[in-house]
């Protein structure tokens, strides 16, 4: 790098508590973002265990129902607030993108700054809350319950969730003018890698998107604290208003997660099947189509409300319409493992994860769009199944794999392959033992959220919670290694994979200006077929 002494990268550009909490440099703050999102992750998983212990047996055993009630809502809040909203983007989407488009930064680096603090403000008011005794509603504080009968602390989770709403604002902002107007020369919007894409469609929905759940958890804080009637039927309000405004958001906040996580995906599969995208356009208009269709079916959500046959009719059509977009990006990532020379390495074993999970995902949310089959299995656990198979199955998948396919270029510094194949395989086999059995007991009519059951529903209990523990111990492995990895890892060269893109041609890890030049891009992404063989270097750990 050009007046940069050699050595010098952004992790030893500076030292401190100081250089770290007052960095504007986008690489730091994704790794400040990694620290947080980590660690909400680990304090999720630790009440989903609790949840899982309670269900081990049919009566409750081990927790009273209030207190079980709580542990369920803290585990959706953290996880899907707190993890699977903000993860891939503020942790792989800071990293990258201003790499990838051949930028310096962030087009507003101390926003982006801003936006971790806001994210970490947020998480404590949520994680105060349970100092104080905890939350009983769900993650999705229907009301009246929320606003007008539960004793619980709802406001400072609310405020909590509020703060952190900004958080994604300021990132989705800061993604959208950077990619608009920080794109190195040549590197037209049909050259974009579709990471970026990815990132763009993400931006478009949180923007539009957050400041309705703002809205309605300010309302819903009003009502409770001032008894205002916006939801409260017996003060003039509509509780079924508060469905819309949730759903309006918290729908659209499924492509939020899985959007990133899709761009996490074509970008491995191009690199380990080493080809072009198959259908490059098609994949990059369909994550547009996704974020506007996603905003126009909220209402298969509330099939059971009050909202006419009509109007259920129009819900369920949209419902299909949005997944012909989701099929595209399936069936073209499909295409291009087609006759590709598919190297099985711990990335492309969490893409192939991720397709296997998102599709069951998928094809059973075409069944939830279904009238007659949503009435049935509606609040049972076959939702419950339903939503983790995409969410988390699908999201957490993609940012394991896209963790280990950048771990190189962030720490410059490899992980140990062995492992990394292991946790995979134990991942995916931990989590179908999990959320499988859930579709089985739910369509046999177990609800969620009970702390009890009946007796026969057992069996498909225990292996959900053996497949928990499994599922546990392969989020720890990488854990340990990728920590062990930055001390003791094999370094890393600057494009240990052979992979193109504009974040492979500079250090392994980065200059603090990424770029010792700024580049010029000459063609389009995913070039594979123009990169000479013995060049292509694949790590075989």
């Amino acid at each position: 790098m050009s007046g940069t002494p050699a050595g010098r990268h952004y992790l030893n550009s500076a030292y401190g508590i100081r250089s770290w909490l007052l960095t504007v440099d986008h690489k730091r703050i994704a790794l400040l973002y990694l620290t947080s999102v980590t660690l909400m992750f680990m304090l999720g998983g630790v009440f989903a265990a609790l949840v899982r212990l309670e269900l081990l047996t049919p009566a409750g055993d081990f927790f009273h129902a209030d207190t079980y009630n709580k542990m369920f809502t803290m585990h959706g809040i953290v996880m899907v607030f707190f993890f699977l909203i903000p993860g891939i983007p503020a942790v792989l989407g800071n990293f990258l993108i201003p790499m990838m488009v051949g930028a310096r930064d962030l087009a507003f680096p101390r926003l982006n700054l801003l936006s971790w603090y806001l994210f970490t403000i947020g998480a404590v008011f949520t994680l105060f809350n349970i100092v104080i005794g905890g939350v009983d509603t769900g993650w999705t504080f229907y009301t009246p319950y929320s606003s007008a009968y539960t004793t619980t602390n709802i406001v400072p989770v609310a405020l909590g969730i509020f703060i952190s709403g900004f958080s994604s604002i300021l990132t989705g902002l800061n993604f959208i003018v950077t990619i608009h107007k920080m794109r190195a020369p040549g590197l037209t919007w049909f050259r974009l890698p579709l990471f970026v894409w990815a990132h763009y469609a993400y931006s478009i929905i949180v923007i539009l998107g957050t400041p309705v759940i703002a809205i309605t958890i300010v309302l819903l804080a009003l009502e409770r604290v001032f008894h205002l009637g916006f939801f409260d039927p017996a003060l003039g309000g509509d509780p079924v208003l508060f469905q819309h405004f949730f759903w309006f958001y918290s729908h659209p906040a499924v492509y939020i997660m899985i959007l990133p996580a899709m761009g996490v995906i074509s970008e491995i599969i191009a690199c380990f099947s080493r080809k072009r995208v198959f259908g490059y356009s098609f994949v990059a208009a369909s994550s547009l189509a996704i974020a506007l269709l996603g905003f126009l079916v909220w209402g298969h959500h509330m099939f059971v409300s009050s909202q006419s046959v009509f109007a259920g009719l129009i819900f369920s059509i949209l419902s299909f319409l949005v997944a012909i977009p989701s099929a595209v990006k399936v069936f073209n990532w499909t295409s291009t493992l087609y006759r590709g020379s598919i190297s099985f390495q711990t990335p492309m074993l969490y893409a192939f994860g991720f397709l296997g999970l998102f599709t069951i995902g998928g094809l059973t949310g075409l069944m939830l769009a279904t009238l007659g089959i949503d009435v049935h299995v509606h609040d049972t656990y076959f939702i419950v199944a339903h939503f983790h198979y995409i969410m988390v199955g699908g999201t957490v998948m993609a940012y394991l794999g896209g963790l280990h396919y950048w771990w190189p270029k962030i720490t410059g510094r490899m992980y140990p392959e062995w492992w990394g194949r292991l946790s995979a395989l134990i991942v995916f086999i931990g989590f179908n033992l999990t959320f499988f059995p859930q579709f089985i007991v739910g369509y046999l009519g177990m609800p969620r959220r009970y702390y009890a059951y009946p007796p026969e529903f057992q069996v498909l209990n225990v292996m959900s919670t053996a497949g928990a523990s499994i599922l546990g111990v392969g989020y720890l492995i990488p854990l340990v290694y990728m920590i062990w990895s930055m001390r003791y890892g094999k370094a890393a060269t600057a494009n240990p994979f052979g992979a193109t893109g504009l974040e492979w041609q500079t250090s392994s890890p980065p200059a603090t200006e990424n770029f010792a030049e700024p580049p010029i891009v000459t063609e389009e992404a995913y070039a594979y077929d123009r990169i000479p063989v013995p060049e292509r270097g694949v790590y075989a750990g």
